[in-house]
């Protein structure tokens, strides 16, 4: 049976659980269809919702000592968010910032819940700056000014007198800090021989420093670096607490200081394994480790409750939508506190995808999730059907096998769908993330051209009826497949695509410009970026295209899809646009969203 696209996502979602002090489970879910704050106080039950804006909320965090939470919340999805305090005794919302041009990036409670932490670019676009502030205060303290780029809290000391500091110089080059919030002083962490990703950065018991971390590694791991109460060392080697497999990465961590219990995740070829244990009393080894009881899928993340006693996890499946379990530390034993629902649909029309790899051009495999409609078998007896060959953003991101709604629904039109892990994204270690960098940038598009070489093989696939379709870099992956490659499509659907690097450069928003180089190149290099830019191959796109995007887009600026819909038809050939003024990089309202798949439903129906 068929179901309307609205169907599908009207599911809701739920996820970012946080635990309050009193033990109820604080979360976000999209039932009204933007993201609201939500209280549950044991499995099963009716939530209880505790926000009504017409607006999303981004995060939601729960005080450590108190009956209160921290949301952020932007306006037309311009990811400028500001933060809010809610009071769970009375339901009373306090608005603790007011800077509607700035970017608030949420940074954590202290330890004794007085006061928060948060980076903002108050001064200037391109620089974040560090702020703490009481919960009762009116205006936050400056306790850092920034040198200028991308910086944001990563944790706070258990006494509260310090910070950590997150710089990213890119998505794979990280550099962590120790900021003295009375004298306002940061001294190095890390090693400034070698770039290396530091994130999930959590203090032990025992005042050492816990990362995830590639530091020295192809893969990332659990490590500890050795800062001393005083400040940085300036360490320079990290060590290995806990490592996957090889080929795999950890994937988060969460320590409770008090408790010195223990969560992380492993990525296993895009599935998740989590493990809760607890450090020992060195801090070299994390032990007695249980594993939820988790259908196989994707935890995307993990939180800690009081005293480090329970855990929350999200999770999500091709199959299942995204829910939240919450799981007891010691034995393990897991519970399910929210049910999404499937509106109906039965659960067994949502179909999981297999794993494949596929040889492209220089004799590499590239993973990727491979999934027929209903009632299609592999060996072409049932004819074939049309293909969609869905390229996540990122491009330093992996496409895992959670829970699309929208992916459900065009295998239920009869779309078998592709979703390739293309060179340059993250998942498979360092190198296969750096091997599109520049000027090996078209590269990854020669993944996709393979891609359809595969599916060539593939007795059930009709390769006449390809379409192309991406979102945000995978936007741009689109643009470049179908000027690349443009005799293998049928159709392709872009959103929020990036069609010409120096454009991009010059219109999205200041900070992003240096993080965004050492993947694109800088407005520096014009040739390498013209290179690049589908927008100068317009001349040989052949097959109709569809163009989604968001007026307030900070990341990739809606003159990105502007210009590449004027090309295009100036040539003739037919273009579709959706531009939503109040959306910006994704679209959150639901009406919007069931408004913007029903016209690419119907665009693929015409075309395809």
């Amino acid at each position: 049976m068929e179901y309307g696209v609205a169907r599908y996502l009207s599911i809701d979602s739920t996820d970012t659980p946080t635990f309050t002090v009193g033990g109820d489970l604080a979360f976000l879910s999209d039932t009204t269809g933007t993201p609201q704050v939500y209280r549950l106080s044991e499995p099963g039950a009716w939530p209880e919702r505790l926000t009504a804006h017409d607006e999303r909320v981004s995060f939601v965090d729960a005080s450590p000592t108190r009956e209160e939470l921290m949301f952020g919340m932007d306006e037309g999805s311009n990811e400028r968010d500001q933060l809010y305090r809610y009071d769970l005794d009375t339901g009373e919302e306090v608005p603790l910032t007011n800077d509607p041009e700035a970017k608030h990036l949420w940074g954590g409670w202290g330890p004794d819940g007085e006061r928060f932490a948060f980076a903002a670019n108050r001064r200037q676009g391109d620089t974040f700056d560090v702020y703490v502030q009481g919960r009762a205060d009116p205006t936050p303290k400056l306790v850092w000014e920034g040198p200028g780029g991308f910086v944001g809290v990563a944790a706070w000391h258990p006494d509260g007198d310090a910070l950590i500091l997150q710089e990213s110089n890119s998505s794979s080059d990280q550099v962590l800090y120790w900021l003295d919030i009375d004298t306002g002083e940061a001294e190095r962490l890390t090693d400034t021989g070698e770039e290396a990703r530091y994130h999930h950065v959590a203090f032990g018991p025992d005042g050492d420093l816990y990362v995830v971390t590639d530091y020295g590694a192809e893969t990332a791991y659990v490590g500890r670096i050795n800062a001393t109460a005083q400040g940085g060392d300036g360490a320079d080697t990290v060590e290995t607490i806990e490592q996957g497999p090889d080929e795999w990465n950890v994937d988060s961590l969460r320590i409770d200081a008090g408790s010195g219990r223990a969560a992380y995740t492993l990525n296993v070829d895009g599935y998740s394994e989590t493990h809760v244990g607890t450090l020992t009393a060195d801090g070299t080894e994390i032990v007695e480790t249980v594993e939820p009881d988790l259908p196989e899928g994707v935890v995307a993340g993990v939180e800690l409750g009081p005293g480090g006693e329970r855990a929350a996890l999200a999770f999500s499946a091709d199959d299942h939508p995204h829910s939240i379990y919450a799981m007891d530390a010691v034995s393990g034993e897991t519970e399910r506190w929210t049910t999404p629902g499937t509106l109906g649909i039965p659960e067994e029309q949502f179909l999981r995808s297999e794993t494949i790899r596929y040889e492209t051009f220089d004799g590499r495999e590239i993973p990727a999730y491979w999934t027929l409609p209903p009632g299609v078998d592999a060996d072409g007896s049932d004819g074939e059907v049309p293909v969609m060959v869905d390229i996540h953003g990122g491009p330093e991101h992996q496409r895992q096998p959670w829970f699309y709604p929208t992916k459900q629904y065009f295998l239920n039109q009869g779309y078998a769908v592709l979703e390739p892990n293309v060179r340059g994204s993250s998942g498979y270690g360092k190198e296969y993330t750096h091997l599109d960098d520049q000027e090996q940038r078209l590269d990854s598009v020669k993944d996709i051209k393979y891609a359809t070489e595969w599916l060539e093989d593939q007795p059930a696939a009709d390769t006449d009826s390809l379409v192309v379709y991406g979102r945000s870099y995978g936007g741009f992956m689109v643009l470049s497949a179908i000027t690349q490659y443009p005799d293998l499509w049928a159709a392709a659907v872009d959103f929020v695509g990036i069609a010409d690097f120096q454009t991009f450069l010059e219109n999205t928003g200041e900070w992003r410009r240096s993080h965004r180089a050492a993947e694109y190149g800088s407005l520096d290099d014009p040739e390498l970026l013209e290179r690049i830019s589908p927008i100068h191959d317009v001349d040989r796109i052949q097959c109709p295209l569809f163009i989604q995007h968001g007026a307030n887009d900070p990341r990739v600026p809606v003159g990105e899809a502007e210009q590449i819909a004027e090309a295009v038809e100036a040539r003739g050939i037919p273009v579709e646009t959706c531009i939503f003024e109040d959306e910006g990089h994704h679209t959150t309202d639901r009406e919007n969203l069931i408004e913007e798949f029903e016209r690419i439903a119907a665009f693929l129906e015409e075309h395809v």
